[in-house]
This record gives structure tokens, C-alpha cells and sequence, in this order.
């Protein structure tokens, strides 16, 4: 999870380097289109294990919500500091927190209302809706956040019972099927250079996605999600250093009270974990 961070943070850093020059659906095809091509080595190893067809409208369905997130991301991403990005990214696991309560029925206990309730309240200090005109790329960054919840909960459904290599090539192909109507609507030719820097995107990204579909597959998201908190040090760092970005006073606010929300979370939910495995090992004793 901790590699996966630091990856994604490179990439979010070549993001901001390439510009905006380039429509975003179009920068986020050739990303995948690139991915698909480093994937081609898992896609041979899975003619042999073959694809569920039962899951395979989740995979499109996942592709299709994933290539939405990634595209708003890269509109976000030339747009607002790096800081503010991964600021507003932290939002996703309040949405993912949600989505477990309504999709997957799991209980809804006070801790869990009180951390979403504090990290919509952390959403809205970084935003400041009322108090300034909220950015184009501030509202990407956050209906990305959103689209990218739904994407992780179909993935951590899959873990149950794909490969996590599957999972990283199935996410590959079908966000390159899902962006490429659009991408050929806005498509400008790109040049040697773009198409580079977005070759060494597609590296980082990949790289990333797979640690972190490993991650989820063998620890629990009270563990991982925390050290997903690392990315805005990283962030910040990055962007003063390369940028010359300063993040803004309400910008470490916001994203204080939403690490405290979800750290606080992550804790109550491996306490009440332990206690449940002690009670568990007490009546089988």
C-alpha cells in the first residue's frame, strides 16, 4: 500500500508536468492503451485460467466507472495543486464507507456515521462552498473521488474470488474500451514527447494498481486505508519542491479532519475486530 501511494503521487506529479494542453479523455486513453500493452504478459497467462462469465459484466461495469474517475482525475490534475488533489482524493474511502453500508448491508454503527459525517465536514473546508467559487477542477477531483469508491468496492469484491493479476488486466482493457468513443470525439494528434511522458504514467499507474489490488486482497482495508494518508506529505513535498506550491491554510484543514475521521475509524474497526476473534476463540475454547 505504501509503494502504491508513492506511485500514484508520481504519476499525479507527471500529470501536472504534461499540462493541459491535451483533452483529459484523451490523455486518460493513451494512459490505458499504453497499460494494456504492459499487460499483455498477464493477459497470455489468462487464456489458460480463463474469465467468470458471471463477473464479467462487473468488470465492464467497473471499467466503465473507473474510466470516468480517471478521466475527471487528469481534468483535475492540471488544474489545482497537488496538495488540494490528494487532499480531495482522501474523500474516496468516505465514499467507499458509504457504499459499504448501502451495497454490501454492513452495519451502521456510530463510529462509522461519525467518521463519514467528519469527512464530508473536511470535504467542505477544503471546498468552502458559499465562501468561494469552487474550481472546475476541485469538482472533478471530487466526483472522481466518488466514481473511484465505486471502483474500489467492485474490487474488493473481486478479490473474494479473482487473481489479482485479472483484476489489474480486466480494469486495463475495459477503461481503454470505455474511453475511446470519447477519445476519438476530442482527439487531437499528440506529439513524440506527450505520448512519453504518458508511456511513463501508464508504467507508474500500473505498477500501482497491482500493489494496491494486492494490498486489499491480503490485509484488511482498516489497515491499508491509513497509510494511504502518506500521499499528502508526499504531495506537498512535491509540489513545493517541482511547483513552487504552497497548499493553502483550509486545504490542511480539511484533509486533517478527514485522516483524523478515518484514522479514527480504522482504529475502532481493528479494535472491535480483535474483540470479536477473542470472543470467537473464547466460545470455541
Amino acid at each position: 500500500m505504501v509503494a502504491g501511494g508513492l506511485l500514484f503521487v508520481a504519476v499525479t506529479v507527471l500529470v501536472r508536468y504534461l499540462g493541459s494542453d491535451m483533452p483529459a479523455v484523451e490523455a486518460a486513453f493513451i494512459r490505458y492503451l499504453i497499460g494494456v500493452v504492459l499487460v499483455l504478459p498477464l493477459i497470455w497467462r489468462m487464456r489458460w485460467r480463463g474469465i467468470r462469465r458471471q463477473r464479467l459484466g462487473l468488470y465492464l461495469l467497473r471499467g466503465l466507472v473507473h474510466g470516468v474517475a480517471v478521466m475527471l482525475w487528469f481534468f483535475a490534475m492540471a488544474r489545482i495543486p497537488l496538495s488540494e488533489i490528494t487532499a480531495i482524493s482522501f474523500s474516496t474511502p468516505i465514499f467507499t464507507a458509504i457504499g459499504a453500508i448501502l451495497i454490501f448491508r454492513e452495519q451502521i454503527r456510530a463510529r462509522r456515521m461519525l467518521a463519514i459525517a467528519a469527512g464530508f465536514v473536511g470535504t467542505l473546508v477544503i471546498l468552502r462552498p458559499g465562501f468561494q467559487s469552487i474550481e472546475a477542477g476541485s469538482l472533478a477531483q471530487l466526483i472522481a473521488a466518488f466514481f473511484f469508491a465505486g471502483s474500489f468496492l467492485m474490487a474488493k469484491k473481486m478479490t473474494q474470488r479473482e487473481h489479482s493479476g485479472d483484476i489489474l488486466v480486466m480494469l486495463t482493457v475495459c477503461c481503454t474500451l470505455a474511453l475511446l468513443p470519447a477519445a476519438i470525439y476530442f482527439w487531437r494528434t499528440p506529439t513524440l514527447a506527450e505520448v512519453g511522458w504518458l508511456a511513463l504514467v501508464a508504467v507508474f499507474a500500473t505498477a500501482g494498481h497491482y500493489a494496491i489490488t494486492r494490498a486489499i486482497a491480503h490485509a484488511p482495508l482498516t489497515v491499508t486505508q491509513p497509510l494511504a494518508f502518506l500521499q499528502l506529505i508526499w504531495a506537498v513535498v512535491f509540489g513545493y519542491w517541482l511547483f513552487d506550491e504552497v497548499p493553502d491554510i483550509w486545504v490542511v484543514a480539511g484533509a486533517s479532519v478527514i485522516v483524523g475521521a478515518i484514522s479514527y475509524l480504522a482504529h475502532r474497526e481493528a479494535l472491535a475486530a480483535r474483540i470479536e476473534i477473542r470472543a470467537a476463540e473464547s466460545l470455541s475454547g
